[in-house]
């Protein structure tokens, strides 16, 4: 939501910008990189969830090669879409509700990897050295992080269905 769109609605643009600027701090100690926190945080911000690279750059007072740069990172972690608006070449940048359950998810493959090069590791180190057994271990926890994912997904699925309606993380 641009600086004009939220005073229209009633909002403190000021308090808007800060909540936008300490939930992208957060992000960033979580290891975001900083540009990509801050347009994530003004998408999940806006009325639509959705914002032009214009609007973007009005609110945040960033260059069109910050939001692309952003965006192309939070779109290769599955975090945003690009869209066209209808009846024009712009395109329109959005966060999804479900935007966490595909972030873990595309973590997911990352750790189905993960667990490709340990099995590997194990195999080359052998399962009874140290080395191998601490290989061992971490791929065995992967495994288990890779199940409990699973079934935590449904289970959110499951609430926030009971909580705000069926299909509401569309």
């Amino acid at each position: 939501m641009t600086e004009a769109a939220a005073g229209a609605a009633g909002r403190d643009t000021e308090a808007v910008s800060r909540f936008v600027e300490s939930f992208a701090a957060q992000l960033v100690e979580a290891g975001m990189q900083r540009m990509a926190a801050r347009v994530f945080a003004a998408l999940l911000a806006s009325d639509e969830g959705a914002l032009t690279s214009a609007e973007l750059g009005e609110q945040l007072r960033i260059s069109p090669a910050a939001v692309s740069g952003a965006v192309r990172y939070l779109a290769q972690t599955h975090m945003v879409s690009r869209e066209r608006e209808p009846g024009s070449r712009r395109e329109r940048y959005r966060v999804h509700g479900d935007q966490w359950y595909e972030a873990l998810t595309n973590r997911e493959a990352v750790i189905k990897r993960w667990e490709g090069a340990l099995r590997d590791g194990v195999a080359s180190l052998g399962r009874d050295t140290p080395a191998g057994r601490r290989m061992a271990e971490t791929l065995a926890f992967f495994e288990f992080i890779e199940g409990e994912i699973a079934a935590m997904m449904e289970r959110w699925r499951t609430h926030r269905d009971e909580r705000f309606g069926p299909g509401s993380g569309e």
